[in-house]
């Protein structure tokens, strides 16, 4: 009835959902699929072409949402009537999006049209826990509805909270369940932080590059961003020291462990000279270390040589579980994390302790370890194959860390020396998401850089492209 053949080669065009999306549209168009004819089960489907449960139901809500099914209760899945309000007619063609700060904060998040996402900063589907994520839902399913309708705590589910203070101790970072605040992912740790520590005109170090999403919400608000290169060891501590003399900032933000962009984690002796250079000058260091999971070895982590006097320690579990579960968290001194929790009620109350228990119940669950090694493994294999592709094209590599989801590469051919966005704006007409450099500059400075997450960067179209397009 679908003729479906899914293709999982990785990094090869669309997702599993978006082929499948396709075959029933070509089903339909074709008349195979008759309005008002039922389509096989969420199961039976996944079932017949071994495929998981998530893509399916994934497949059918889209395609529900585009008008082309209709769902009831208890009825399943039918083919829509010609005259459903909800109908399209014939399928629209693609237009690309515009390039531009607004699509990237926010819009590229709802933008599912684009087949090649070398530029996105997630997972692909197929490679995230599902099967972990299945049996936490089941938990909670048993879970009294009463126990979870109220408001949770202000500093989020409390189990969460001692798993994540044991961890981290683990790891030679003494914390207690006092000093952990739960949050809606890194992002908005990072955001009840600003709003706590800074007050508008303060000042305050970043990384050169920097993660885009940190550098946006600083301007919002209203801080003075002054940039310190990051090299492939770490910070530039010469730079950092005259900056701290000079501008005097209140705050310092890193990524330590597979730096976003650059894929690059600070060494044991530049750990050391930021910590000095921050006691010196009366500085706060914000760690963002939401990769620290798929960084395998050992990686200095600054709150755990800090000692819990001026660090505040950011993590979570989008880039691991998956980024629709927004849980995140901080840790910092139980003095300050009081204040942050303040900062979290006043502007959003409480977190969803509902995503809470189910981030708990999948690191209870005994293949989470497991998990996480496949996906280090994997995104070691996919870094050897883009690394390989990009010495091809003569692309110039910043650092090579065989691990985490980004490389970071200077555009080669008559695009080295000029700015990457207009190499971005030509790429998104072929259906190719890049994310150029001046995503990630404090002065939005057009650069020859590029991130490239690499679970989604061997499509053979992507590298088509480069070539045609004169950055080969």
């Amino acid at each position: 009835m679908i003729d479906f053949q899914p293709q999982r080669a990785r990094g090869q065009g669309p997702t599993l959902v978006e082929q499948l999306v396709a075959a029933v549209l070509r089903a339909i168009e074709q008349q195979v699929l008759r309005p008002g004819m039922s389509l096989p089960s969420v199961r039976e489907l996944a079932r017949q072409y071994e495929i998981s449960t998530f893509t399916v139901a994934s497949a059918y809500s889209r395609l529900v949402s585009l008008g082309w099914l209709a769902a009831r209760p208890g009825a399943g899945y039918r083919v829509a009537s010609p005259d459903a309000p909800a109908r399209r007619g014939e399928t629209p063609s693609w237009e690309p999006p515009r390039l531009n700060a607004g699509w990237l904060v926010s819009d590229i998040f709802a933008d599912h049209s684009i087949p090649i996402k070398s530029g996105c900063g997630w997972l692909p589907g197929e490679w995230l826990n599902e099967e972990g994520l299945h049996v936490a839902l089941r938990h909670l399913g048993r879970v009294p509805a009463m126990r979870i309708a109220n408001y949770g705590h202000p500093y989020g589910y409390a189990p969460l909270r001692e798993t994540i203070a044991a961890s981290l101790s683990a790891q030679g970072m003494e914390v207690e369940v006092s000093q952990v605040l739960l949050t809606q992912g890194v992002s908005h740790g990072l955001d009840m932080v600003i709003r706590t520590l800074l007050r508008h005109g303060d000042t305050v170090v970043v990384e050169q590059p920097a993660y885009a999403n940190l550098l946006q919400m600083l301007r919002l608000a209203g801080l003075r961003v002054v940039p310190v290169p990051r090299n492939a060891d770490g910070l530039d501590c010469e730079a950092l020291e005259r900056v701290a003399a000079q501008h005097r900032p209140r705050a310092l933000f890193i990524n330590t462990a597979l730096q976003n962009p650059s894929g690059a984690s600070i060494g044991m002796a530049n750990a050391f000279r930021i910590l000095q250079t921050a006691e010196r000058h009366g500085l706060w260091v914000v760690e963002d270390d939401i990769s620290r999971e798929l960084a395998p070895g050992v990686t200095p982590m600054l709150a755990a040589l800090d000692g819990g006097c001026r660090v505040v320690y950011l993590g979570g579990y989008s880039k691991v579980i998956s980024p629709s579960v927004r849980v995140g968290y901080v840790v910092a001194h139980r003095d300050l994390v009081r204040d942050i929790a303040r900062t979290k009620m006043a502007v959003g109350l409480t977190s969803p302790e509902i995503m809470e228990r189910i981030v708990h119940q999948v690191i209870r669950e005994g293949r989470y370890r497991a998990h996480i090694a496949r996906t280090r493994e994997r995104l070691e294999q996919a870094h050897a194959a883009v690394a390989g592709l990009m010495e091809a094209h003569g692309f110039d590599i910043h650092t090579r860390p065989q691990a985490g989801l980004f490389l970071w590469a200077k555009v080669a051919g008559q695009w080295r020396g000029r700015g990457a966005n207009g190499l971005a704006e030509m790429a998104l007409k072929d259906g190719i998401w890049l994310a150029p450099g001046s995503y990630f500059e404090a002065d939005e400075a057009d650069t020859p850089w590029v991130r490239f997450n690499v679970a989604y960067s061997e499509a053979p179209a992507l590298w088509r492209f480069m070539r045609n397009a004169g950055a080969a």
